[in-house]
């Protein structure tokens, strides 16, 4: 059987026009018309063609190249120049442009602000095409990597001697460079001298941004290469990271917001996700829900007290284990006598509170009653008899259990995994990021809106096909405020 040989000397000619190097229903087509009909005012992006000075590149085909990249996992400023000359979809989409490495990241840097406002702009275009319902969301959180190490971590002790020594060192180059200007012949060159200065000073602003971020934070450790990444810990180990935050819209796994932030924990997270979720949505959910994770009382109260029903189960609930006979969940509350019923009908009584957190202690009334019980050694080996600690918002947590036993809230908990956790999935496996390349919370929170709207991206083909997104996006008047 012959084989199929190729030959690299065989003429051929291209098509006569870069229209012609895609096919109609190619994806890039797709991100294309995405780009075309953001509001490019509301980002904060300036289009004046007729701008003085000299030629640059178009911002739209600037993002486009952007946003296609990082779809594929292509995020390094020198290789989206590679793929710029190499790539036919690449050089369709630019249309024969191809910016330098050096314009990219320029480009990238200068419009963090904008670039994190492209997942807004995309999630009202979802809900113009009705594929984001916002009656249900998800909210949960992944660690990611900064572009930092975790050796650069450091405490203030450790930057206040660092700051001397550097401040030492600026003093003895400064000297050097006044004995030599004093000098009039023979003298080296002062090149090496003038890098050395820079960089000591350089050093110096490092340590003096991580010393105004522990001072105005309660942030004990500070990166110096990266102030506003934090010590994060996961399955891999601990590193320098973010916690990036995304809130997921139940009807077709979309995303409404995403966010990093700094904090390693969920627990003060809920609040400000859904709030932030209901201004894309311009209306607030019906259901908001989270894993254990965010099980924080005061903090879910100001979700459920926005007539927000929260499906977020209690530590408690979330063990799954065989539940403790005798658990505080056992004892009957009268509220209007304020006093407990333990399991065996004997009452504990009212001792004290605490100042700082608000706790009411309840005790068995008579310590002989416990002494004496079938269940002593097993409900409290304490001579003095049962204890219980009553939180400073208590029925409230008790309504959060109940609200979560409920069987329609048993229904959207138990659709909540496969669906916050696919675009975390698709993020870091397809898109391959692991960690970020831009530094600071403005630039990771750029690089954020763009893997997330690359996730929505996806999932739009995928729910309406590659020509039919393509012409609502071109037919559509779908541009929206920001």
């Amino acid at each position: 059987m012959a084989y199929r040989s190729g030959d690299r000397y065989q003429m051929g000619l291209f098509p006569q026009s870069i229209e012609e190097y895609v096919t109609p229903d190619a994806p890039v087509r797709a991100y294309d018309a995405f780009v075309e009909a953001l509001d490019f005012d509301a980002l904060g992006i300036e289009i004046d063609p007729h701008k003085v000075g000299n030629a640059a590149y178009h911002p739209k085909a600037m993002l486009k190249l952007l946003v296609y990249g990082y779809s594929y996992g292509v995020r390094s400023s020198r290789k989206l120049e590679q793929e710029t000359h190499n790539n036919l979809t690449f050089i369709w989409l630019m249309g024969g442009l191809k910016p330098d490495f050096k314009t990219i990241a320029e480009f990238r840097r200068t419009h963090k602000e904008a670039l994190a406002n492209v997942l807004r702009q995309c999630a009202r275009l979802c809900m113009k095409l009705n594929l984001i319902a916002g009656n249900v969301l998800f909210v949960d959180g992944t660690r990611i990597r900064a572009n930092a190490g975790r050796d650069a971590l450091h405490g203030k002790d450790w930057y206040e001697e660092e700051l001397a020594a550097v401040d030492g060192r600026i003093a003895r180059l400064l000297e050097q460079c006044e004995a030599q200007d004093r000098q009039e012949e023979g003298l080296g060159s002062f090149v090496a001298m003038d890098k050395e200065l820079g960089t000591a000073r350089r050093l110096k602003e490092k340590i003096e941004a991580a010393l105004r971020e522990i001072a105005a934070t309660d942030r004990r450790i500070v990166n110096r290469t990266d102030p506003d990444c934090a010590l994060m810990r996961s399955p891999q180990g601990s590193h320098a990271g973010y916690n990036v935050q995304m809130v997921v819209d139940d009807a077709h796994r979309l995303i409404v917001h995403a966010e990093p932030v700094s904090d390693s924990g969920d627990v003060n997270q809920f609040a400000r996700q859904i709030i932030r979720a209901d201004e894309v949505l311009e209306t607030p959910c019906e259901f908001a829900c989270a894993d254990a994770g965010y099980a924080d009382t005061e903090e879910l109260e100001k979700i459920d007290g926005q007539g927000i029903t929260v499906i977020v189960p209690s530590q408690r609930q979330a063990l799954h284990g065989k539940e403790d006979p005798f658990g505080k969940h056992r004892f009957t509350y009268d509220p209007v006598e304020d006093w407990y019923l333990c399991p065996e009908g004997k009452r504990l009584t009212y001792r004290s509170t605490y100042r700082r957190n608000g706790k009411r202690t309840y005790k068995i009334a008579r310590a002989s009653w416990c002494r004496v019980c079938v269940h002593f050694g097993r409900c409290t080996r304490s001579k003095e008899g049962r204890k219980v600690v009553r939180l400073k918002s208590e029925g409230l947590k008790e309504h959060l259990e109940r609200q979560y036993q409920d069987p329609v809230s048993q229904a959207i908990y138990a659709r909540r995994k496969a669906a916050v956790e696919h675009p975390f999935g698709h993020i870091k496996r397809n898109l391959r990021v692991t960690a970020f390349l831009l530094r600071g919370l403005a630039g990771v929170r750029a690089e954020t809106a763009l893997v997330a709207t690359c996730f929505n991206m996806v999932r739009m083909m995928t729910i309406l096909g590659v020509k039919q997104l393509i012409r609502v996006l071109m037919t559509r008047p779908l541009t929206v405020p920001g």
